[in-house]
């Protein structure tokens, strides 16, 4: 769903922009109390993994693929404001390198794919794993649907832009019943993905995915006709599963991502993505604009001078998946390390108290 300069005008662009920029300003004050030594080490590679996986293109509808958009996952895996700004580096690394998503977009593709799906997805993760058994399955479950709404709605969210500062004339509600339709199919890959990751995540080290914390449930007693919370037990010495070290989850996260877009990427669907499509389908794509860095030497997801598709495909998987992870993990350092040198004995008390109290 990267939009590309001309489809939306100046005015409205910018003011996506403005949007955009609050919101990373915000999530970067809110990522401070995310960013512990659980989380730091892996959003770095969250957003390396959304990186690659963007790059595989799944197929739709005739003639239609689609791809993850990631705000779910990275939401549910590393907390909402570190998930923002997961995807807003993947969008940046994007635009700058490979030329995929407009620079004068870039305001519109960080409000639709880093801040719409991570802020829709979140908030229904929440309010399902509140009413769900407080269970890792229904994590997993939560993680699903989240993520599938989490696509039309940042469909709709282009809608709303299009309708405001489109470039052409065209039927609005034309546009949206086509933008909804064709990424609730899109949606279904997306849900399927996320869940998978999730769920993989938590079977290792469930500690490590943000959304699962807190969910065992204190026992209650009955004394004196009211419910009290039971003794605490001694806990039990971890499984073997949950004592795997951050550095092999690290390292299989990376490999993974590694192959994904250095050698899966190859295999994706070369049909245009749910927006693409629309946009040729109903004239949008009128005043298209070529990208500002259209000869950068890795656009369009090759490296230039390189003659084999599959090589020079799996090359820039490669080298996008190295910068990403290194940027990102640069991002997150910072700010954590800003955390750590800023930080007063009240502010970790009120830090704590803000962590418990949106834990699952």
């Amino acid at each position: 769903m990267h939009v590309p300069d001309g489809f939306i005008n100046a005015p409205t662009s910018a003011a996506t922009g403005v949007i955009a920029a609050g919101a990373i300003a915000v999530s970067l004050r809110g990522a401070r109390r995310e960013l512990d030594e659980r989380t730091a080490p892996l959003a770095g590679l969250v957003a390396a993994f959304i990186f690659a996986v963007q790059m595989l293109n799944f197929p739709v509808a005739a003639g239609t693929s689609g791809h993850l958009l990631g705000g779910a996952l990275a939401a549910i895996l590393v907390g909402p404001y570190t998930g923002v700004l997961c995807v807003s580096v993947v969008l940046l690394m994007q635009g700058i390198l490979f030329a995929d998503g407009g620079l004068t977009a870039l305001g519109v593709n960080i409000t639709n794919m880093a801040i719409v799906t991570t802020v829709v997805a979140y908030a229904l993760f929440r309010g399902l794993v509140k009413v769900l058994p407080r269970t890792r399955r229904s994590v997993t479950v939560a993680s699903f649907v989240a993520a599938l709404v989490s696509v039309p709605a940042a469909a709709l969210a282009f809608t709303l832009m299009y309708a405001i500062g489109g470039t052409t004339d065209v039927s609005i509600g034309k546009v949206a019943t086509a933008m909804v339709g064709v990424h609730v199919l899109i949606g279904i890959g997306e849900a399927a993905i996320t869940a998978l990751t999730v769920g993989s995540v938590i079977a290792v080290r469930p500690d490590l995915v943000y959304g699962a914390r807190g969910l065992t449930q204190k026992l209650k007693l009955r004394v004196n006709g009211e419910l009290v919370d039971a003794p605490q037990a001694e806990p039990e010495p971890a499984p073997v599963a949950a004592r795997t070290s951050h550095r092999k989850v690290w390292a299989a996260g990376l490999a993974a991502s590694l192959v994904l877009a250095g050698f899966v990427s190859f295999y994706a669907s070369a049909d245009p993505d749910g927006l693409e499509k629309v946009a040729a389908d109903h004239g949008i794509d009128k005043k298209a604009e070529e990208h500002a860095v259209a000869d950068s030497p890795l656009a369009d997801y090759g490296v230039e001078d390189v003659d084999d598709a599959r090589l020079s495909g799996g090359l820039a998987g490669v080298i996008g998946v190295g910068v990403t992870v290194v940027a990102g993990s640069a991002v997150f350092w910072a700010v954590r390390r800003r955390r750590s040198d800023g930080t007063s004995p009240s502010d970790t008390t009120d830090t704590t108290s803000t962590t418990s109290t949106t834990s699952v």
